[in-house]
């Protein structure tokens, strides 16, 4: 249930996202406001859930003391639920770095690209920082799905950066795309590190990336230093980005990708999305109009190749 309901708001992210942040669609919304209605949102249900277990941790680890001064297991004033060594962690990596560079990156590059470089390329780095962090070993099944998968990036992304000097500014885009999904893939591997809860880990996400972020961004746009839209933008729109972006992205999607890892590792997690640049790519194509050149379905049927691949090997392994 929890991959479902994953692959479907990742999915839906892709297009919505690509939407909105595409100026030449008439969005009102940067990129970095997305991520300000993005944070608003989820802190608005996470942020209270934190306190509120924070709060109970502490009663019951004061009572196991038996009125000693127990030491506390939260942190930033007690909002979020895990130690700052681990909430920092996780909160810059699939928090701030991740929203920031996926949202920027539907700017200048097409959906179809992000199927592909986003949840396409996240088996990648995410199997190469389990092995270096925790690790895991790399079978012969899953080096030769991962290598598929390299060689659909490299069809979708080198396209791009043999333009890189006439103009175009397609390969940004697949840069920050790839690059988001390298920073998703360390909050994976984190997480399966820590053993983290799926509640508590997006929790201290949220409460970290919004401490972060959130003050210094509105101080920004109010003071002049960044031109920000957040606060001209019609209200409809920065409630949809709140209740989409933050509750169903990071809440929902969030808990249930965390899920994911606590019962199938963060490898085979990432590649059970072997659905998600299929869909994506056939939903921006049929809702947004966006064309599908030969490279990108060629390189859409080996990153799905490659996925669906490493999962069978990963599985049959005991």
């Amino acid at each position: 249930m929890a991959a479902l309901i994953t692959v479907a708001i990742w999915t839906s992210f892709i297009v919505i996202a690509r939407a909105t942040a595409d100026p030449a669609r008439g969005g009102t919304l940067l990129p970095l406001d997305i991520v300000y209605a993005r944070l608003w949102g989820a802190g608005l249900v996470l942020i209270p859930w934190g306190w509120w277990l924070a709060r109970q941790a502490r009663r019951a680890a004061q009572h196991e003391a038996q009125g000693q001064a127990a030491v506390p297991a939260d942190s930033l004033w007690g909002f979020s639920p895990l130690p700052w060594s681990i909430t920092w962690r996780v909160g810059v990596s699939g928090g701030l770095l991740y929203a920031t560079l996926a949202y920027s990156g539907f700017v200048f590059a097409p959906a179809a690209h992000a199927s592909v470089l986003l949840p396409g390329s996240l088996p990648l780095w995410t199997t190469l920082l389990a092995f270096l962090l925790l690790g895991e070993p790399i079978g012969w099944g899953r080096a030769l799905g991962l290598l598929l998968i390299v060689c659909g990036d490299g069809l979708v992304g080198g396209a791009s950066l043999l333009h890189a000097f006439d103009g175009s500014g397609v390969w940004r885009g697949d840069v920050l795309f790839i690059s988001a999904a390298m920073a998703w893939s360390m909050y994976s591997v984190l997480v399966r590190h820590y053993r983290l809860d799926a509640v508590r880990a997006t929790i201290a996400v949220t409460v970290c990336a919004f401490v972060l972020y959130v003050p210094a961004y509105t101080l920004a746009c109010l003071l002049g230093a960044w031109p920000g839209h957040v606060f001209a933008a019609p209200w409809r729109e920065v409630l949809f980005q709140m209740a989409f972006q933050g509750v169903g992205s990071v809440v929902v999607s969030g808990i249930g990708f965390t899920k994911m890892i606590q019962y199938y590792g963060p490898v085979r997690s990432t590649m059970m999305t072997a659905v998600v640049p299929g869909l994506s790519a056939l939903g921006a194509a049929l809702v947004l109009g966006e064309p599908l050149p030969w490279n990108v379905l060629a390189g859409l049927a080996l990153v799905t190749c490659g996925i669906v691949f490493g999962v069978r090997k990963a599985a049959a392994r005991p």
